[in-house]
């Protein structure tokens, strides 16, 4: 009978897979020996791998282009990158060397755009796309840009209000972009979107408000699916509907020539994991086409803002097992040595899955486990992968257990073994929204310290290297900031 944990994995997934595979019973990860980043800087820790950003970045352009050719689309494809994923210097830098454009969700966006174009990594050419509900210093920022020559910025308007913020702060020609509040789907607790202007208005405040302006220029129309881009019923319909109101519009507005489907692409959350991100693609491309044929309408170019697919996977949180304890007949917990609610905190706000593997140890029998961290908060847990519906794990042994075992006691104390004994693991795919959500550099949950980060690139030979990107939080800056 098979019972170690490299044979569960093997025969429930499809493995090695492209980022993963095994070697001497130690994890490999988009080629980086886990084992030898944790010898070197210790758990817990948060890895950033800087390539898979171009790598997925390059990917999607192809689909798209490789999409238009089959369709003979004749609209353009530009990919922008959604900042509220991931706003750090290092992930910006990577994103922006692959020449795309970026969506902004708030004031100090457009600041950070600035800080960007002074170190020389960011054209007053590319195209910023201003989304989200604005506020006088968003509009303020906006018009700052605007007047600083940064000629294909495009606010895009949520409400109607927000055309008369403009028209009063701006005095040079604006392209703008009107967003649609979207339908959601039935089982939301509410049927549309708080985002955006209802299609019934669009085009009456356009011919009211804006046609007659001679300072805006309606450029964009732009719609997004809470959910995602999927191959399903609801997708397509509201995508149709979006195409449908775009050819009306253009008629009217001749100057209308960009289509904004937002983000949307998946990432990785499971080894099961299974999309098609061509034939999405491809299909979103041949819609939008044929619509536009029937309408006798050009086609438009098509903008997509991808945040999560563009750093989501770049990303990883490590840990060790310190402890293993019985709390009753049927549950195991493993505690690792941070909390899941600072370091990942969509795991338990809305119970977001990753995928989780050991990083040494395969070699061992698995059990099933559930995974503590270390806030006294009984949210501050795991328990469940996405495909498994549960968590496995080598099964920890050592001399210790079977000291324990003879004197019936529930917990193994895993921090008094040896270095080579510890279990050590890693939660993948985790790059896109944790370190914002968690209050990054602020106050964690229980006083939690947030972990060394590091950043993992390829150096000019094409080698593997590392550099330390922050320390581990240290409690004299978690009392500064507590007024101590």
């Amino acid at each position: 009978m098979k019972t170690k944990y490299i044979d569960l994995i093997t025969q429930t997934y499809e493995f090695p897979q492209e980022e993963f595979q095994v070697e001497d019973n130690e994890l490999i990860y988009n080629g980086v020996p886990i084992m030898d980043i944790i010898k070197q800087y210790g758990t817990p820790l948060k890895i950033t791998f800087l390539p898979k950003i171009s790598q997925n970045i390059q990917r999607a352009r192809r689909w798209f282009n490789v999409a238009i050719a089959k369709a003979d689309y004749q609209g353009d494809y530009h990919y922008s990158y959604c900042t509220k994923s991931s706003h750090f210097e290092f992930v910006m830098s990577e994103v922006l060397k692959n020449d795309v454009h970026i969506e902004t969700s708030s004031a100090f966006d457009l600041n950070l755009i600035e800080n960007l174009h002074e170190m020389g990594k960011f054209s007053k050419e590319n195209y910023i796309i201003c989304n989200g509900f604005k506020k006088q210093q968003y509009i303020d920022n906006i018009s700052t840009l605007l007047h600083d020559g940064y000629t294909n910025l495009i606010p895009v308007l949520d409400s109607k209000a927000e055309l008369d913020l403009l028209n009063k702060n701006i005095n040079t020609k604006c392209k703008i972009g009107i967003r649609i509040a979207a339908e959601e789907e039935p089982r939301f607790e509410f049927y549309t979107s708080r985002l955006g202007i209802r299609y019934n208005d669009i085009i009456p405040f356009y011919e009211e408000k804006i046609k007659q302006n001679p300072k805006f220029e309606l450029k964009m129309l732009h719609f997004f699916i809470n959910t995602g881009i999927k191959d399903t019923a609801y997708y397509w319909n509201e995508l149709s509907k979006c195409v449908n109101l775009y050819c009306d519009l253009k008629k009217r507005c001749p100057e209308l020539d960009s289509l904004n489907i937002g983000g949307g692409f998946p990432i990785k959350n499971s080894l099961s994991f299974d999309y098609d991100y061509e034939y999405m693609a491809e299909e979103i491309v041949a819609q939008i086409k044929n619509i536009c044929e029937r309408e006798e309408v050009d086609d438009p170019d098509i903008f997509t803002e991808f945040g999560s697919y563009t750093v989501g996977e770049a990303s990883a949180v490590l840990y060790s097992i310190v402890q293993q304890k019985r709390q009753n007949d049927r549950e195991l917990w493993n505690m690792i040595d941070s909390s899941f609610m600072t370091t990942l905190p969509d795991t338990w706000a809305i119970n977001q899955q990753f995928i989780i593997l050991a990083v040494n140890n395969w070699d061992k029998e698995y059990e099933r486990v559930f995974l503590g961290g270390l806030t006294c908060d009984s949210n501050d847990y795991y328990n469940s992968e996405a495909h498994l519906n549960a968590v496995f794990l080598p099964k920890i042994t050592s001399s210790a257990d079977t000291a324990n075992n003879a004197n019936e006691s529930d917990e193994s104390p895993i921090n008094s073994k040896e270095e080579e004994d510890i279990q050590y693991i890693g939660l993948f795919n985790t790059g896109a929204y944790q370190e914002a959500l968690g209050g990054y550099g602020g106050i964690q949950h229980c006083l939690t310290p947030a972990p060394k980060h590091i950043i993992i690139y390829y150096d000019e030979d094409g080698e593997i290297n590392t550099k330390l990107f922050a320390k581990e939080q240290s409690y004299k800056s978690m009392l500064k900031i507590l007024g101590y």
